[in-house]
């Protein structure tokens, strides 16, 4: 499909807050070449012209998950019980349960086993309006399954139509090998696993989860220190459940993003919005933890931090690929509105990830990624919760989602 006239009575297009109503989107070679009112010109139009009606529909960005554990074996339902029964996660994690529950169904995993696993939910992220992810590690923590997840990522890069973005974080937890020496586990992530990852092109960026008895803030530094050296942009897992100072680490180390941030300070938010670092918020682990609260978002908007919202799909703390789910909890559990919700998951999430030239709005030159929801305006998405909205999605110019099914020629 080089050339695509898209025809909606509502383009929301997450640049400056712009919505057009009653008008067209044509596409040139999977990019947006022009956008306006009423019908597209007649000069739009040629015999290779694929005209996608969607009048009384509501045109969106495609929506970005800027926070995703992709690539793991296992699940954990067995789990559930526990949270129901208030059990703290870092209990459960003490108890051998938790990230290294996973870490061991994930190192006896074939690669096929994890790329299968992986495709699946590749498919229902696309279905739902997901058409690029961030996409960590950290459920190897050995330097084979590490490198053996990075790459079955990089793989489903190549083959599937969702884009996916690497992030080595092998600083998820501390694996049972090095439970006694923390330090030797910090060596062998930036002497051994980080170098080979940096120079093998396997991830972008690095992550560090920054909380009580996992990495504190000064071994947290120390291996975003090592990362910047090789090259790596940085995350971190800050201030999620103990307040640590883990958001002005990340304005210090000037990452790229902040993601969590339950138990952020105020000055922690003043130095991210100084540095201009976003805030990555993941409600939909709140929700499944049963924390009774949400990371502020209100507070961080008005201090002129720049928000995103992703899912933190992983198989403990928010096993949901569904971003339109997550929106639900966006609104209703922190009480955004759906205009903000809408730039938290395109535009704002696309500079969590680096790629705002690119993609996260509607607007001349960037990637034709698109999402057709079947709700006559943005505000109907949020009313009308717990189904899928979404009828087409449109990726790089090519039409992959049709009628809230994958079409022919995406591989499943």
């Amino acid at each position: 499909m080089k050339n695509v006239i898209v025809r909606s009575n509502c383009i929301v297009t997450c640049n400056e807050g712009a919505e057009i109503l009653d008008g067209y989107i044509h596409v040139i070679d999977g990019r947006i070449e022009e956008l306006g009112k009423g019908d597209a010109p007649v000069r739009c139009f040629n015999k290779e012209t694929r005209y996608v009606d969607a009048r009384g529909k509501t045109v969106t960005p495609g929506l970005i998950d800027a926070h995703t554990h992709l690539v793991h074996g296992g699940s954990r339902e067995n789990e559930l019980a526990l949270k129901l029964k208030g059990t703290p996660y870092l209990e459960i994690l003490k108890k051998g349960g938790g990230i290294l529950s996973t870490v061991e169904s994930t190192r006896k995993s074939t690669k096929e086993e994890l790329k299968t696993k992986a495709r699946k939910s590749l498919d229902q992220m696309l279905i739902h309006g997901t058409t690029t992810i961030e996409a960590k590690s950290g459920y190897g923590l050995d330097f084979e399954t590490e490198v053996k997840c990075l790459k079955t990522a990089l793989e489903l890069n190549e083959e599937h139509p969702v884009d996916i973005i690497n992030t080595y974080l092998g600083a998820h937890a501390i694996p049972k090998e090095y439970k006694d020496n923390i330090e030797n586990y910090m060596i062998f992530m930036t002497d051994e696993v980080m170098p080979y990852v940096s120079e093998n092109h396997l991830a972008e960026f690095m992550d560090v989860f920054c909380e009580e008895g996992v990495f504190s803030p000064q071994q947290s530094r120390v291996l975003m220190e090592a990362g910047k050296s090789l090259g790596f942009k940085l995350k971190i897992h800050a201030d999620e459940i103990v307040p640590l100072n883990g958001a002005e680490l990340a304005s210090e180390m000037q990452a790229v993003s902040a993601d969590h941030l339950l138990a952020a300070s105020e000055e922690g938010m003043e130095a991210m919005r100084k540095a201009d670092v976003t805030a990555v918020l993941l409600p939909g682990t709140s929700f499944y933890l049963m924390l009774g609260k949400y990371a502020d978002a209100r507070k961080m908007m008005d201090k002129g931090v720049r928000v995103a919202i992703a899912t933190d799909y992983n198989p403990g703390s928010c096993p949901t690929e569904n971003l339109q789910e997550i929106m639900t909890y966006a609104c209703f559990g922190m009480r955004l509105l759906p205009e903000e919700i809408i730039r938290c998951m395109t535009i704002n999430a696309a500079y969590a990830i680096d790629r705002s030239q690119e993609i996260g709005s509607i607007e001349h030159g960037k990637k034709a990624d698109l999402v057709v929801f079947d709700a006559p305006n943005l505000e109907y998405i949020f009313y009308h919760f717990g189904i899928n909205q979404v009828d087409k999605v449109i990726k790089d110019g090519k039409l992959v989602v049709e009628n809230g099914k994958l079409t022919e020629g995406v591989r499943v």
